[in-house]
């Protein structure tokens, strides 16, 4: 699934929230869900590995994931919104390549599990995000590579996709009305 496709599910995964108390989801950002959830009993945050396909390169990577926290402490909902590799930066090295850094991220996350903390009552869905990294042969520091990914303000970043993304959208209506223009001055225009 390409970056694009992933992103505009994160987006429909927030614009989808209804208004319903049910239906209501809180968006936090990294770490941010503390004041809500813990680990349920037993749970450790198990950490992706290295996609097998990827391994000879070596590359350092790190992915920041989106995912949705359900009243019953599991996660779903899962969305890559960005990426970043020492070979290729935000682009994809070769097809697949995020893909598979993003099925491992979410191979790991699917583990995770939370409880609501006791002052909390019922729980609401939130929807938050999880910057995995890859350490490769480069060995870029730690804190560098996952600043590479880390989204500082969920909110905000999803309010900007959904911006870029009328600004596409635009664009290819404009596009479309361009291709009917021309369709239609040349079904008038008599041929030589």
């Amino acid at each position: 699934m390409s970056m694009n496709k992933t992103i505009l599910i994160a987006v429909a995964l927030v614009l989808a929230s209804g208004v319903h108390a049910q239906d209501r989801v809180r968006i936090a950002n990294e770490g941010g869900i503390r004041s809500d959830w813990t680990l349920a009993p037993g749970t450790t945050l198990s950490a992706p590995g290295y996609p097998g396909a990827f391994a000879k390169t070596g590359d350092d990577v790190c992915v920041a994931v989106g995912y949705r926290i359900q009243p019953d402490g599991s996660t779903s909902d899962f969305s890559l919104l960005k990426a970043w590799s020492s070979r290729s930066g935000e682009g994809e090295a070769v097809e697949g390549y995020w893909d598979a850094f993003s099925q491992a991220s979410v191979a790991a996350l699917q583990t995770w599990k939370f409880a609501p903390r006791p002052e909390v009552g019922t729980p609401i869905r939130v929807d938050t995000v999880a910057t995995m990294t890859f350490t490769g042969k480069q060995s870029v520091d730690a804190a560098t590579l996952r600043g590479k990914c880390k989204i500082e303000d969920l909110t905000a970043f999803l309010e900007q996709v959904k911006v870029d993304m009328t600004k596409r959208s635009d664009m290819n209506r404009h596009a479309l009305e361009n291709v009917y223009r021309q369709q239609q001055y040349a079904e008038r225009v008599p041929r030589k």
